[in-house]
């Protein structure tokens, strides 16, 4: 019988949200509010947001651990031969949304799924990964980010990045507009290569590679003068966030339908953002170089 260990992951998690919090706000010089809840129908976690600092408009990371008698519908669509099971869902979340437009907001997650029956092996996976947003985009970042991506899960295999690259620019598109998110990273879902022990030490490497990505391109980027007009671009990209979020993300159902703590499941959304109806940019502008030259898939390596 496969032997996993569902508490190890609780711990690391926690420290985890503990390191990246620490880190952020060591990065903005304000701390984070804590919200710890429960959830009736079994489990909770804690929520914890920086608002209105310095560097970062609002970041929220998300610690939850819920568990219930069957499996949502967003867990059992793609694997219907769990539908009835119970469950046991573990995850760290978080979402960046910078103040300067020259920032890119950036997102990461790991989980641990647990699918339990009487008399039958558990069925367990992990998932997770990270992925930037940039507004105005420079290509050392991206060089960067992809960089650690890559080294963060390439003791588990070269196969690997590319897969896992290639995962996550598919899911992090907007079919409705024809563009990805931002310029990716890694996602990936239902691993369980080496069995638990491996499989949870390369979750834990892209948990840990998170802050490694990020933090030097904060650094390098949250002096960077900007006017209005680059802050009204940065607000209108952030409604594609919003609407990838409500529309695709599957975190999100899944949160709403397992009966997650609202507020917690939505505090990826940005603290203002803004529709224009039949937006245009100029040709020759920075802001048409995003969309022509960093939101469709991209070797960055």
């Amino acid at each position: 019988m496969t032997q996993i260990d569902a508490t190890a992951v609780r711990s690391y998690l926690l420290d985890l949200q503990d390191r990246i919090c620490d880190g952020l706000s060591a990065l903005d010089g304000n701390a984070f509010h804590e919200d710890a809840w429960d959830r009736d129908a079994g489990g909770g976690g804690r929520t914890r947001v920086l608002s209105g600092g310095p560097v970062f408009e609002q970041a929220g990371v998300n610690f939850s651990h819920v568990f219930g008698a069957n499996l949502p519908a967003t867990a059992s669509e793609r694997r219907p031969e769990l539908a009835g099971r119970s469950f046991q869902a573990l995850g760290v979340s978080l979402v960046v949304h910078p103040r300067n437009p020259y920032v890119p907001t950036s997102h990461a997650n790991v989980r641990f799924f647990v699918a339990e029956a009487e008399d039958a092996e558990p069925v367990w996976w992990f998932g997770g990964g990270f992925d930037l947003t940039p507004f105005y985009p420079f290509d050392d970042d991206c060089r960067h980010w992809h960089q650690v991506a890559h080294d963060a899960v390439a003791p588990w295999g070269e196969d690997l990045y590319p897969r896992f690259k290639t995962w996550c620019d598919d899911y992090f598109y907007l079919p409705h507009r024809g563009e990805t998110r931002g310029i990716g990273g890694l996602f990936f879902d239902d691993f369980e290569r080496g069995g638990f022990e491996s499989a949870f030490a390369m979750m834990r490497s892209v948990g840990d590679g998170y802050m490694r990505a990020y933090t030097p391109i904060v650094e390098a980027r949250q002096g960077t003068p900007y006017t209005e007009r680059e802050r009204d671009f940065q607000l209108y990209r952030r409604g594609r966030y919003v609407e990838f979020n409500l529309l695709y993300d599957r975190g999100t159902k899944f949160g709403i339908q397992s009966g997650g703590r609202t507020e917690s499941i939505l505090m990826s959304m940005p603290p203002l953002a803004r529709w224009e109806y039949d937006y245009q940019v100029g040709e020759a502008t920075p802001e048409a170089e995003l969309t022509r030259c960093y939101l469709q898939p991209r070797d960055w390596l």
